[in-house]
């Protein structure tokens, strides 16, 4: 079985664009007619030219090979470029071609991957979601608090068990920086307001995205330690691990990162810093499954957990199920709500989830497929990146 084509997707998110503006996906097809699907998570620069780079990727080391050569053509897609480091946008190219290959493989076995990678451990795979807003809103339900409190009591209702939220303030490419007054009270006063609305019926996720220095992170995090927050998502910047290792030493709330990481290399490095106890991988991103699975034993071997991140499209989501289905240290899946709106609507069957879990697929390969007709109706014809930090300094007054 040989690897003879390859086909990417540019799909716009429609509004809200819960997930990013747009997914990026690729289709591997072999000389047998068996197919495969893959997402990168790619955030850097315009996604058609990350689809170029992953046709470009595809013909000189995928095209011609057997899907089952995994770890050799990983190889050589990391180390072919004379850089073998895990530059963001060639790790997310690999990473999604590397996830087709799992899909063709596990189709033609009639297995999913995750009993190709040591077998079912969990039966369902608790998940949470972030609080979005909902037409209708008084106000900001990323700000205030009596929004931020009701959506997540709603959230609960639905059957959630863990809610993630982030109202530390903005984030932009000038960060890190000290958290201003008002930044420490409002957040104090979010994780007050929800703790109050869920009780004990949930764990409160508190997702900062890298905005403040380790000094200002301490100072945020002693605030929150009363509330008992699960964890403290990237409290400062990925790029000095030795900076997040004080917070970690300094705070009794569980730190977690991952979502901007790329290969196992960043995240042993994390683990051996002790800069967090729980990472959060995506397998868009990481180098793919396999990457993935390495990764989650390192942080077995360091009694660290996982819980794969997401803020793409679904077939991510379904290799991150693949991987959490089959890790004993799996600790909580993070999904777009219920796994409902256009993630449902671009794939034939949708993501199972149900009263706050998702039950992993037994079809075989990453248990999802595609919806063409819907991909190719709705093309991203934009050029902005998928995420935007604010271009300014932070704005002090």
């Amino acid at each position: 079985m040989k690897i003879t084509d390859c086909e990417t997707f540019v799909v716009g998110n429609p509004p809200p664009h819960f997930g990013g503006r747009y997914f990026l996906f690729v289709k591997l097809t072999t000389d047998d007619g068996i197919d495969g699907i893959g997402e990168a998570y790619v955030a850097t620069f315009s996604p058609h030219v990350v689809a170029d780079m992953m046709t470009d990727v595809a013909e000189r080391h995928v095209l011609g090979n057997s899907p089952f050569s995994i770890e050799t053509m990983w190889r050589r897609m990391f180390g072919s470029g004379y850089a073998s480091r895990g530059d963001i946008t060639l790790v997310g190219v690999m990473s999604a071609l590397e996830m087709a290959c799992w899909d063709i493989v596990g189709k033609s076995v009639d297995k999913p991957v995750f009993e190709l990678l040591g077998g079912r451990v969990h039966d369902a795979l608790r998940s949470y979601t972030y609080l979005y807003p909902e037409p209708g809103d008084p106000s900001d339900v990323y700000v205030d608090a009596d929004v931020a409190s009701q959506r997540a009591a709603e959230e609960v209702a639905r059957g959630f068990t863990a809610i993630k939220f982030d109202p530390a303030g903005p984030y932009t490419v000038f960060d890190p920086h000290q958290p201003t007054m008002a930044d420490l009270e409002r957040s104090e006063a979010m994780v007050r307001a929800v703790r109050g609305a869920v009780g004990s019926k949930a764990d409160i996720l508190f997702g900062t995205h890298g905005q403040f220095s380790a000094s200002g992170a301490t100072r945020l995090a002693r605030r929150l330690e009363a509330y008992d927050p699960l964890w403290f998502e990237e409290p400062t910047p990925a790029t000095n691990h030795r900076e997040m290792a004080k917070v970690a030493s300094q705070t009794s709330i569980p730190i977690a990162t991952g979502e901007r990481l790329t290969t196992k290399h960043e995240f042993a490095d994390v683990l051996m810093l002790q800069a967090a106890s729980i990472l959060q991988p995506n397998l868009g991103r990481v180098g793919g499954i396999l990457e993935g699975k390495k990764i989650a034993a390192l942080a077995e071997a360091h009694h660290a957990q996982i819980a794969p991140h997401l803020y793409c499209g679904p077939v991510v989501g379904a290799a991150n199920i693949q991987l959490a289905t089959c890790s004993p240290n799996f600790l909580i899946l993070e999904g777009i709500r219920d796994w409902g709106g256009f993630h449902a609507e671009i794939l034939e069957t949708p993501i199972h989830w149900e009263d706050g879990y998702v039950v992993p697929s037994t079809q075989p390969g990453l248990g999802v497929v595609l919806d063409e007709d819907v991909a190719r109706a709705n093309p991203y014809l934009g050029e902005d990146p998928h995420l935007k930090p604010s271009p300014d300094p932070y704005p002090w007054g």
